[in-house]
């Protein structure tokens, strides 16, 4: 036990080899979540992942560093200039600076929210990386098994739970806005309410199509899947996915 609290007391200190393994941790840590979101080919994988947990652990190391020097070889020249070192300040603009990154991962050019998951696990692997940076390694354990369980043991979960949900979001794109009749006949026979619904010309021309998108509550837990390939087998449909 007393090797053990000597272990991480010299893991909590601040120097090249511990600089180094905080690091490389990062770097696993993000790793790991990232390599589920590699897998289902969302727009943020296993690099992306990899390199925001070393860039939040980056900081907190910088931060921690500047401190030392503050109160070290620095001290007489900061006490003279009145220079002070908040040892957060780092870790709060990197967890809020990472906002453009999630950002990024939800903007599509089709006009739907896609990628919240992505940007929500961007965000967490960055505070991740602070933790590690700062040497918390406890909660740095701890939290990695949770976003570990939250991307690989709860999407199943998840897809049985939305699968046969009352409410569907649907995105359907058509040839002419004179097939969306056959759509709506279709859903109406089904005892399906139509709301919120939008439509969207989609490019220009001859080649011009139009882009539907609306919410619809199912009279009873019909499978999604079965409902849009029905919908899909309608003339002039193009492309329709639940959104």
């Amino acid at each position: 036990a007393a090797s053990m609290a000597a272990v991480l007391s010299y893991l909590r200190e601040l120097n090249i080899v511990t600089m180094m393994l905080r690091i490389l941790l990062a770097v696993l840590c993000g790793g790991l979540i990232g390599l589920e979101r590699e897998r289902k080919n969302r727009p943020a994988g296993f690099r992306s992942y990899m390199l925001t947990a070393l860039g939040a652990t980056l900081t907190v190391l910088l931060s921690l560093q500047l401190d030392q020097m503050l109160h070290g070889p620095w001290r007489e020249v900061a006490e003279s200039i009145g220079a002070t070192q908040d040892v957060s300040r780092f870790g709060a603009e990197a967890a809020k600076g990472i906002g453009f990154l999630g950002a990024g991962t939800i903007i599509s050019a089709r006009l739907q929210v896609k990628g919240l998951t992505t940007a929500a696990g961007l965000w967490a692997s960055a505070c991740l990386g602070l933790a590690i940076g700062a040497g918390f390694y406890a909660c740095a354990f701890i939290c990695i098994a949770y976003m570990a369980a939250c991307m690989y043991l709860l999407p199943p979960l998840e897809q049985r739970l939305t699968r046969r949900a009352h409410h569907i979001n649907i995105s359907l794109e058509i040839e002419r806005m004179e097939h969306l009749g056959a759509i709506v006949t279709h859903l109406h026979d089904e005892n399906v309410r139509i709301f919120d619904f939008a439509v969207n010309r989609n490019g220009t021309g001859t080649l011009a199509s139009f882009l539907c998108q609306f919410s619809a509550i199912l009279p009873e837990r019909r499978d999604h899947p079965e409902l849009l390939a029905e919908l899909s087998a309608l003339e002039g449909v193009i492309l329709i996915e639940e959104i």
